[in-house]
């Protein structure tokens, strides 16, 4: 096996991965100690009718959490994870997900996420425990 070039980590990953076919292919940024990523979710994304599967939910909140903790050069994953589904999120809206570092204990990172519609509502709120890897 030859080695791996930097640029071709993780470019498989289902939520960020820009060479994963069926991948969300979200991009990040950062802003005054936020984590923000945009999707606008289409019919192939839902669960009922016009709805956003709640696994897809899920997926977005997660990814804005634990990638923070990863871009900031830790090797991480997710050790917990809490939805809260407030109210359905639409397909076809463009959806600000956002994420903020709550605290620290050891290896382990406290986070918050959020997804928000255009109006500023919010459809779903997430709480994560990210674990720093160690090696």
């Amino acid at each position: 096996m030859g080695e791996i070039k930097e640029q071709e980590i993780n470019q498989m990953c289902f939520a960020c991965g820009i060479h994963n076919p069926i991948g969300l292919k979200l991009k990040f940024r950062e802003e005054q100690d936020t984590y923000i990523t945009t999707f606008t979710g289409g019919p192939e994304h839902q669960g009922y009718d016009g709805i956003m599967h709640g696994g897809i939910v899920s997926t977005l909140l997660d990814e804005v959490m634990a990638r923070y903790i990863y871009s900031k050069g830790y090797n991480a994953v997710t050790a917990r994870l809490d939805v809260r589904y407030k109210k359905p999120t639409p397909i076809g809206e463009q959806l600000m997900i956002k994420g903020h570092i709550t605290g620290q204990r050891g290896n382990m990172f406290e986070l918050t996420g959020t997804i928000e519609l255009p109006d500023g509502s919010i459809t779903a709120q997430g709480k994560a425990t990210v674990a720093i890897l160690e090696g």
